[in-house]
């Protein structure tokens, strides 16, 4: 299998798709679980998936990029005949250049919004897990940690909060006079919802804050962290009929908020950072009421976020440094089972071992692992000859062609 034309991605993202159709194919938990377990099935060996409110993307090495989107279109509510209309696709060394630009940033709807690389590597870790991970896919994703890690210390395309948060509580700043006077509930402890509350508190100085969730010990421990008051699940209806603000992260599947939930007499504003919908869309229809969407939020740009593009070069140099250094490896990468076949070949075996002093058999042992490193090192300097001095090495040795 070539190492770098049999990488590939499928997916679709906020450039693509609107919102309603990325919730078609965004995944769950469970669906994530069941399509990795057929992914196993299906005998790929190595997988991610990323899955934000702003894409869905499965990465893979695989002969052609079919099982990917099947996977998707199989385990989503997606069709394959919507993703034939909005997703994507890229192979090798495109596969391989997405991922970084996702992984640092760049893709971002909010330039510069790092939290995707703490998502990339809970995926990782869900995939290794599952035995869906070996070593490249592993040292791709250190690249890639690599170079967020740079562009974010060497840049400044990170300055200030990025994130789908920071858009809410600019939109609010922006859009509501005497803002530390007004009544904000936020409703879910999530990622967003915590992310936000941070923003909140650190922007607006307000002191009139309510937090709701569920799960009334969650919102427990975010207010530990910061000054917001906690209300029980069943005053929802009540605390968003004296609220001014409604922010909703909340991570369900279906409308957590609906029409029977607004009894509001006097204007509303609401902020919906949940994908998918978690509003429903007839509520933006009543009277008093502004309904404000994730993609509406992420198009908010001010002079911070015009600054950071000027950096976007510096972050492509970065990211360039480190993704050759990568394909150098992953092309030597395919030399490995003739190497160690050399050198278990000159090396003495466990049998002739025993029947030797120590000594030797170390002697041996360095012997061997010089003339690898040297071989390696031929290779690496010279790929042009680097094919025909590996076709050598197995006439001349008699190695076996399927060693691993």
């Amino acid at each position: 299998m070539n190492q770098t034309n049999n990488f590939f991605v499928v997916g679709l993202s906020y450039k693509n798709a609107d919102i309603d159709t990325r919730s078609k194919f965004s995944l769950n938990d469970l669906q994530l679980h069941a399509l990795m377990l057929e992914a196993k099935e299906i005998q790929l060996s190595e997988m991610l998936i990323i899955t934000t409110c702003n894409r869905t993307e499965l990465y893979g090495w695989a002969e052609s990029k079919e099982p990917l989107i099947q996977l998707l279109c199989n385990h989503s509510q997606g069709e394959r005949s919507l993703f034939e209309k909005v997703g994507f696709s890229y192979q090798g060394k495109a596969a391989i250049k997405h991922i970084f630009r996702v992984g640092t940033g760049l893709e971002s709807q909010i330039l510069g919004d790092f939290e995707v690389i703490g998502q990339l590597k809970q995926s990782f870790y869900r995939s290794k897990r599952l035995g869906l991970m070996n070593g490249r896919s592993e040292r791709l994703v250190n690249a890639v940690i690599q170079s967020s890690k740079r562009i974010k210390t060497e840049t400044k395309i990170s300055s200030g909060a990025t994130s789908v948060a920071f858009a809410s509580v600019q939109y609010i700043l922006k859009n509501v006079p005497n803002i530390s006077e007004k009544k904000i509930l936020l409703f879910g402890t999530g990622k967003i919802g915590r992310n936000t509350c941070e923003n909140l508190v650190k922007h607006t100085k307000n002191e009139h804050i309510v937090l709701i969730n569920r799960t009334e010990k969650k919102a427990r421990e975010v207010a530990n962290k910061f000054p917001v008051k906690v209300k029980p699940f069943g005053e929802l209806a009540t605390e968003i009929r004296q609220a001014d603000v409604l922010i909703v992260a909340t991570g369900g599947q279906h409308p957590t908020v609906s029409r029977d939930l607004i009894y509001n007499t006097k204007p509303l504003l609401i902020l919906d950072l949940s994908l998918p919908k978690n509003v429903d869309p007839k509520v933006g229809e009543m009277d008093f009421i502004q309904l404000v969407h994730l993609d509406e939020l992420s198009q908010i740009t001010d002079a911070t976020l015009e600054k950071r593009k000027q950096y976007i070069p510096q972050a492509e140099k970065i990211i360039n440094e480190i993704k050759e250094d990568f394909l150098e490896w992953l092309s030597q990468r395919k030399y490995a089972p003739t190497l160690k076949a050399f050198k278990d070949k000159i090396s003495l075996t466990h049998q002739e071992s025993e029947k030797q002093e120590e000594a030797t058999v170390e002697k041996a042992d360095q012997l061997a692992q010089k003339l690898t490193g040297q071989i390696a090192h031929f290779l690496k300097e010279n790929p042009q000859k680097a094919d025909q001095t590996v076709a050598l090495l197995h006439e001349v040795f008699q190695l076996q062609k399927n060693s691993k």
